[in-house]
């Protein structure tokens, strides 16, 4: 059977929505759809599904993709003790004067945590079960005190180290230290974007702050930093030996992981074996299904390339006749939507070798367009139907109804559009400190 190669990739597309949207799993999905277009397209079909085997482990042979499970088991570590609680209770003590001090607290929390962790669920479970009962209490309404910890724990995708830069530069062979770089000043903005919005919500709503802030001294202040500090120090730490060419990722993952979790025994008593094992246990799942997506998203490309649809629509794209901006504007539309339905490792995987070529011939930077990329999928992180932060908090705050959490969790969103328009005006703020750490980049 012979097809057009761009009907056929329609015909892909369609089909792989149809295969993932069955609520089968990613990876088992993308590992059918692949075979079955094989055997059917393929003239020497047999020949390239013998091959499916070697290409799925080529795919996962690759000594970068150890910091995989490294920064995993690192954000395990802390996702078992309190010091997402000790953190919340540190920016509080810190915050409490601020006007909307409170949001603003729990946003910081968010973001720092969610840096250390790289998890939006585990952002959302730790700083949601402390922050939304106390946000409510000060008179927050529930969409503020919810939507602000859903779109808060998006940030831990963007802000290094990230898991999702990881796969990035796995699938499209960039330096991962460069990507780490490239996504530090955009996080910094989507924060400073959000604390913004907070703060002018707060002063708008004339909401919050209905009992009178405790005041703390300034021992209590600095005492609140005591259990915080060695985590963080240890994401500088790694961050050091990353950019200043000490280790390779997965050398500094490595040993990030051994420090956060020597820093959870020492400081939170994680000595039980039955608390280790949960650690330990969470993580290799977490793991498994992250690399088992790699590798069927390197068949998937592997089909999309023996089919020539990748070449083909490349092609076909790079003879349009569009403005480049009109161009990126139809790429983030598109990202956009494949974010609302599936996570953003599998759409990295999918859509990132394809793309990229589109976008290095348009001109624009693979850093930039990484930062931007990650943006899009944020935004899927709290938006329906998948939005899987919206019912991580549904979860921790039943009485608050799904519908009240997105309404709370929109105006963020606007602030992520708003950011990659910032970042499209100004591509500097995402290429900027990769260069000035790491020198331009050698084409």
């Amino acid at each position: 059977m012979e097809l057009d190669p761009l009907t056929l990739g329609a015909l892909v597309g369609v089909t792989t929505i149809v295969v993932l949207f069955s609520g089968i799993s990613v990876a088992i999905g993308l590992i059918l759809v692949s075979i079955g277009f094989l055997a059917l397209f393929d003239f020497n079909h047999w020949q390239a599904i013998a091959w499916l085997p070697e290409t799925l482990f080529a795919e996962l042979n690759d000594f970068a993709l150890l910091s995989i499970p490294m920064f995993i088991l690192m954000g395990a570590a802390v996702a078992s003790t309190r010091a997402g609680s000790d953190l919340y209770e540190a920016l509080e003590r810190w915050l409490t004067r601020v006007p909307g001090g409170l949001v603003v607290s729990n946003l910081g929390a968010c973001a720092i945590f969610s840096a250390l962790s790289g998890s939006s669920p585990a952002t959302c479970a730790a700083i949601g079960k402390m922050g939304i009962p106390e946000m409510r209490k000060r008179g927050y309404p529930p969409e503020v005190a919810a939507g602000s910890i859903a779109a808060g724990g998006t940030l831990g995708i963007l802000i290094p180290p990230s898991v999702t830069m990881i796969v990035y530069g796995i699938a499209t062979e960039t330096s991962i230290g460069r990507l780490f770089l490239a996504g530090a000043l955009p996080g910094l903005l989507l924060v400073v974007l959000f604390m913004a919005w907070a703060i002018f919500d707060t002063w708008r709503r004339g909401a919050g702050e209905v009992l009178t802030p405790t005041v703390y001294s300034w021992g209590q202040k600095f005492a609140s930093l005591i259990r915080v500090i060695p985590f963080l120090l240890v994401i500088l730490g790694v961050l050091f030996a990353l950019y200043g060419g000490v280790a390779t990722p997965s050398e500094t993952a490595a040993v990030g992981a051994l420090l956060v979790l020597l820093f959870a025994v020492a400081i939170y008593r994680l000595w039980r074996v039955r608390d280790l094992w949960v650690v330990l246990r969470d993580s290799t799942k977490e793991s498994v299904m992250i690399l088992l997506i790699i590798g069927a998203a390197g068949l998937f490309s592997h089909m999309l390339s023996s089919l020539f649809i990748t070449q083909t629509v490349a092609a076909w794209i790079g003879e349009l006749q569009v403005n480049r901006w009109v161009l990126m504007g139809a790429i983030n539309l598109f990202l956009l939507v494949a974010g609302f339905f599936l996570p953003p490792v599998a759409v990295i995987l999918m859509a990132a070798p394809v793309l990229l070529p589109i976008v290095l011939a348009a001109g624009f930077d693979p850093y930039w367009f990484a930062a931007v990329l990650t943006i899009n999928m944020e935004i899927g992180l709290i938006t329906p139907p998948v939005g899987l932060n919206l019912y991580v908090i549904n979860g921790i705050a039943p009485d608050i109804r799904l519908q009240t959490i997105l309404r709370g969790s929109l105006p963020f969103v606007a602030c992520m559009v708003l950011a990659i328009i910032i970042l499209c005006v100004f591509p500097e703020i995402a290429t900027w400190l990769p260069e000035a750490v790491m020198g331009p980049v050698i084409q």
